[in-house]
């Protein structure tokens, strides 16, 4: 077809320019998202129901453990704002806030409720046949990056 001929209705892409790769993009059937939505959350919830077994036997506060340790920490012995993630998941499994208010206060405060958030959107909008993609807008970013930087330079400072 010429860009000179006219375009029938089957026709997607606008007089000018070239089909994508692969020919043009259906649209996302509901039923699909839904069951894509169901089984990304059901693999996330078996591999997080995997690591929270591991963990509930493992206690991260004793040496030894077969834990994976921080890259950030080994490199340079200075705590990340995540450090402390592992040890505060182990005590909210066994009912214990206020050691996991120490482990990660800021973490557990901010981290663990916008994560939640996050995720149950993303899981609402997957059941009710709508694609959203989990990202952050550039404000959102800078707020986390923010929020990380502060929190791990006064982490380290306090000591």
């Amino acid at each position: 077809m010429t860009p000179e001929e006219p375009r029938g209705p089957a026709d997607p892409a606008p007089p000018g320019r070239p089909l994508p790769p692969g020919g043009p993009a259906a649209p996302a059937d509901a039923a699909a998202v839904r069951r894509r939505t169901l089984r990304r959350a059901g693999l996330a919830l078996g591999i997080g129901a995997l690591g929270a077994v591991y963990l509930w036997h493992t206690d991260p506060h004793r040496p030894g453990q077969l834990l994976i340790p921080c890259p950030f920490r080994l490199m340079t012995g200075l705590l990340c704002p995540f450090c402390g993630g592992t040890r505060m998941a182990y005590d909210l499994m066994h009912g214990d806030l206020v050691t996991a208010c120490h482990d990660n206060a800021v973490l557990l405060v901010l981290g663990v409720p916008a994560a939640a958030w996050a995720l149950a959107r993303w899981l609402a909008a997957g059941l009710r046949g709508r694609h959203r993609p989990l990202r952050l807008t550039h404000r959102g970013n800078a707020v986390v990056l923010g929020i990380a930087a502060v929190w791990m330079v006064a982490r380290n400072l306090v000591g």
